[in-house]
Formats: structure tokens, sequence, C-alpha cells
């Protein structure tokens, strides 16, 4: 066998062992819209594009193996608002989604808009995370909700299955906070700063009064919509039983974070549901989601049309 023969069969088994390789976490789409700013360089937005899809999509966020099917599909845009000397000012929404058992059909876990996402980035800047040590605003901004993607995507295949992965936000909560940074970088952090940022939501995931919620959560995926494969009606029955604890969560505290968040993911999709359920179904639901979240009249008006 010659020495040419030898190389490419050397290379072909290299590329054999890293496509074989387990996966990482996440398979994550990010996008970037800069249209708001004038007179940057727009290359800038391009690297770091690039910069984040690299940190998020080859990072090992946890100690698991994930073969390349079950990596979780996500997607990040960050809406520029302004850049001056470095610092990006930016609006940041954030989705997942996991897959229906034994359907097409992918149901969204997440889908968060955080209108104080601020960081410092000059184009090239390498984007390091390292657990428990804080090292720039934006790579503990992506950590977080990566993490937070995480722990919603586990909570939905097994009770609590999150909770790791919410403690490591905890922790980068708690690890921005004694940061030095500036205002800007600092809003969305801060402890009752506000009730729809970064440190209440993880603070409502983590608090004791919300495990019924968590825990509805993961009867909502595996016996509800992971049901309906099998018997769509007792899958549809299994979600509105205990619907009821959104409710009971919304009395408690009416400006918790979690259930606004819940819905903010799944109305539309509880809309699609109970549509097609019964009379009963129809009024509960539409009742409760009434109650606690108003503002989404006109999608919840859809369950009782024909």
């Amino acid at each position: 066998m010659n020495i040419l023969m030898r190389r490419l069969l050397f290379i072909i088994s290299l590329t054999v062992c890293v496509l074989s390789l387990p996966a990482q976490e996440l398979r994550c789409t990010v996008t970037i819209n800069s249209e708001q700013v004038q007179g940057t360089n727009k290359e800038v937005f391009n690297t770091l594009k690039q910069s984040i899809e690299e940190f998020v999509n080859t990072q090992r966020w946890t100690n698991m193996t994930f073969q390349e099917k079950e990596r979780i599909e996500c997607s990040m845009l960050l809406v520029v608002k302004s850049v001056q000397d470095g610092v990006f000012n930016c609006e940041f929404t954030c989705q997942s989604r996991r897959p229906v058992f034994g359907t097409s059909y992918s149901t969204p876990t997440i889908n968060f808009k955080d209108n104080n996402f601020v960081f410092t980035y000059q184009e090239y800047d390498r984007l390091d995370y390292q657990q428990n040590t804080f090292t720039s605003n934006l790579t503990a901004l992506l950590a977080y909700y990566c993490y937070l993607i995480i722990g919603h995507d586990m909570d939905s295949f097994s009770k609590l299955g999150g909770t790791p992965y919410f403690q490591a936000c905890e922790s980068i909560v708690t690890s921005a906070q004694s940061a030095s940074l500036d205002n800007a970088e600092m809003a969305g952090w801060k402890a009752f700063e506000s009730n729809r940022n970064r440190y209440a939501l993880i603070n409502n995931l983590m608090d004791e009064a919300f495990k019924k919620y968590r825990l509805y959560y993961y009867d909502y995926h595996r016996h509800g919509l992971d049901e309906m494969v099998n018997n769509v009606g007792n899958g549809r029955a299994r979600i509105a039983k205990d619907i009821k604890v959104l409710k009971e969560a919304y009395n408690a505290r009416p400006a918790t974070y979690v259930v606004n968040a819940f819905l903010d993911a799944k109305a539309d999709e509880l809309v699609n549901i109970f549509k097609k359920g019964t009379s009963e179904e129809k009024k509960m639901v539409y009742d409760l989601l009434m109650d606690i979240d108003p503002t989404r009249q006109n999608t919840y008006d859809e369950i009782n049309r024909d």
C-alpha cells in the first residue's frame, strides 16, 4: 500500500471517529437583526453571529451523552438597537422545542424575550465560559439561556429533571450580581428590579412554591402531548385535569413570571388542543386562561369558535 493510500485511509478513519463522537446538547440557529443600527461596520454582526453559534453549539453544557438526532432544537434572535464603543444594546428572543412522541410535531418549550440584553463585544473577541467564573456579560447571558433551554427540556421528560441546569442558572445570576458591571449590563440580573427579568424567572423555577407548576410541566408533555399518539382525548383530558395549577400559582403571586413564560410558549398550542375538546373542557380552560392572561383574549377566543 503506497503512502498516499495510507494517508487517505488515515484521514477517512479520523473522519469516521469524529462523526461517531457524541454530539453537543444544542442545535441552535442564531439570527442578528442590525437594521436599526446605522453607520457601523456590518461585518461585526456576521462575526458576532458566528461566534455565538460556535459558542452555543460546541460547548459541552452537561455530562450527558447526546446523539446527533437528540440535540435540542433552539433559536436565538438578537435585535440590535444600538452599538456604541463596543457596547451592544439588544432585544433578545430565545425559543426552543422538543419532539412529541410518535409524531412529526415539535412542541415549543420556551419562548422568552429579554429586553435588557446588553454586552460588550469587539470583533473577533473569543467567547470563553468557565462554570462558576464570570468572564464576560455576553458569555454569562448565553450560558444562562443555554442552561434554561436544557432545564426546560429535561423537565419535560422527567419530573424535576431540569433542577441541575436551573441551579446552574442561579449560579450565573449570583456571579453576575457580584461582577463589576455598569448599570446597563447589570439590568436583568438584579433581584427585585422587575418581576419579568432573568433573576425573577429562575427564582420562580427554583422556588418550592412552584414545584407543582414544574410537575404539571412534566405531565403536560409526557402524559398529555406524548399520550396523544395513542389517544387524543386522553392526552387532552390529562392536560385539562391539572391546568388549574397555573391559576393556583397566579393567585398565590399574580406578578409571577413563570406562568406568563409558560403561556408565552404555549398559548397557541393550548388553543389548538382545546378547540377540538369537549364543551366542558373548552369552558373550563377558556375561563381559566382569560382569568390569568386576559391580554391574549383574541387568541383564546379561538377555543370557542366552530
